[in-house]
Formats: C-alpha cells, structure tokens, sequence
C-alpha cells in the first residue's frame, strides 16, 4: 500500500499482515473524547500524540527532567478493547497482535489497572486486547495513552466511581504523558509532564484540523537514553524556564501566529548527532517542499505539518528514498 492512513483510520479495523518498519500515517489534531461501546465490553480509541512545543528546561532533584510542553493528540494510533470477566475477579489481562509488546505487569495497561484498583477498590477482573499501530521507541506516547484508556474504560466498567480530576492524578502516577491524553484535545504539560492543562481555545483553534504526516525510521530511540544525554550536557542542554515560558506566551498570544511558529523540540540535538538519518531527511522535505518538520519528543518519529495542496505521496517517496 501507500503507506497513509487516513484521518478517520483509527476507526477501522486493522489489516493483518507484515509489518513495515517505515510508518507514514496523516491525521489531524483531535479535539475529541474517547467513545465507548457496550456495558460489559468496549473498545476505545488510544490516540498517538505530537509534542508541537518541547522544551527541557531542568533537572530536579528526584532524576525527572522539567518541561515545558504543547502536546496534542491526533486522530490516529491504537485500539484497546476492554472485557469485563466477573468469573475472573482480581485478574487482569493483555494480549497484543506485536509481539514486541510486553503483556505482563511491565505493561502501563496492566499497571494502570492496577491502579485503578488500588484507588477504587474495584474487585472486578478485565481481558484488554490491544491493536497496535503506534510504534515502540517513537516519541508518539504509545504507551501512556493505553494505560489512559484502560484508566477510562475500567471507570466505565466501574459504574464511575472516580471524577475526571481522580482518573488525572492516577495516570500521573501511573506515567508522566499519562495524564495529557484524559483531555481530549491540545494541552501544555509542565512538571515533569504531570501538570496538565488544556491550551487556551483560540490557541488551540489554530491547531484544530491541521493534516499531519507522521513517520519513523527503522530505529527507535530510548526516553532515558535521550534524557542522559541531555543530563551530560548540561546546563547547555536546557532552555531555561523562563524563556520557554515566554515564547510559548507570545505564540498564544499573538493570534496570528501558526502552528508553523509553536514549533521547537529542545530533544533534537543529542538525537540529530547520533542518527544524522534524521536531520538529513528533515532539512530535505524542508528545502524541497516547504514543510515545517520536527522530530517528536525523544523520537525517533518526526512529523510534517501539512497544507492542502502537499503532494503527500511525493513526501512519503521521498522519504523513502532516503530512508529506504
């Protein structure tokens, strides 16, 4: 095929098949909630996400890395089915068609049920089946946004006995880019991403319905690797506060600026100098077809901000062609 998934792919099911190391997926920035399905049994949306605005600003004491982050979800990624097993009390299970995938208590899914006990004291079991179309080791959060699903589905399940801001301090425990994808739309993330709050409405109008083009190259890249590198390059390796601070208010705040002027991802660097693949290509879909690109959080996949008239499948040829 094309390599593409169209906007509304997440919403099909998932062709079986080889998997391809090289993903392209276009999508646009999702300003929607999660549907639900059936009491017993339902199936959820786990959106990917898109750091548009990265910047590390600091280490703090405990080893976590401050942020100052625009982060949105899109309308592609994966699908987690929830079933209620009420023969099974106490048991929660994963099975997932990569098997690159861990399906035991290591998974943020099975964690962030157990989570959901702890605070709630639910004694009900659940099987979750998870679809997998985010790729490992990509910057896209895969993994966080599963376990905000499985956060979600269990509360339905459970008759919700937890508010939305109870279900926000439980997957911030859970996973620092937990907590973002409870929203539904573009939010900025501070701390060491568990403060969380939506981006201003004629902010986030600027971003709502942008095409964009996801890919990732055949490697992936470490969160802690990228974060150790940014530690030993220190205090060069950071943005202070203050100034990320600053520029994001004045992108706010100057309505004619685009999603074009938000970019900026601080976690390139190290990145860029250790798999030069990943500037190279980026500096040639700039200079060949105009595009605003950026690596996404700790990578390995970057992204392109589409207009209407892009010639999309030129894009993904060429980076084929140079990622081969």
């Amino acid at each position: 095929g094309s390599g593409r998934i169209e906007a509304n792919a997440s919403a099909r099911p998932r062709p079986r098949g080889r998997r391809k190391t090289n993903r392209f997926c276009v999508g646009r920035v999702n300003l929607r909630d999660c549907g639900f399905a059936a009491a017993f049994t339902m199936t959820v949306s786990s959106p990917a996400k898109l750091n548009l605005f990265l910047a590390i600003t600091g280490r703090r004491p405990d080893g976590f890395h401050e942020l100052v982050s625009v982060v949105a979800p899109v309308n592609w990624g994966d699908t987690l089915t929830v079933v209620a097993r009420p023969e099974r009390p106490e048991a929660f299970t994963l099975e997932c068609d990569d098997a690159a995938v861990p399906v035991d208590e290591t998974n943020l899914v099975v964690k962030a049920a157990q989570a959901f006990r702890a605070a709630t004291g639910w004694a009900g079991g659940a099987h979750f089946t998870l679809e997998k179309r985010i790729p490992i080791g990509a910057g896209l959060g895969g993994g966080s946004s599963n376990a905000a699903a499985a956060l979600v589905a269990l509360n339905r399940l459970a008759v919700e006995p937890l508010t939305r801001a109870a279900l926000t301090e439980i997957a911030a425990r859970v996973g620092s880019d937990c907590a973002l994808f409870l929203h539904g739309g573009p939010v900025v993330m501070r701390g060491r991403g568990e403060i969380v709050e939506p981006l201003p409405e004629r902010a986030a109008a600027r971003l709502r319905g942008r095409r964009v083009l996801m890919f990732k190259p055949a490697f992936a890249i470490a969160t802690a690797w990228a974060y150790r590198q940014l530690a030993d390059s220190a205090p060069a390796s950071y943005l202070p506060g203050e100034l990320a601070e600053a520029r994001l208010r004045a992108w706010i705040g100057d309505e004619r600026a685009t999603a074009e002027d938000l970019l900026l991802n601080t976690m390139e660097p190290p990145a860029f100098r250790k798999f030069p693949a990943l500037p190279v290509l980026l500096e040639q879909l700039r200079n060949e077809f105009g595009l605003a690109v950026r690596m996404s959080g700790s990578g390995s996949a970057c992204f392109a901000l589409l207009r209407e008239e892009t010639p999309v499948d030129d894009v993904a040829a060429k980076i084929r062609e140079t990622w081969g």
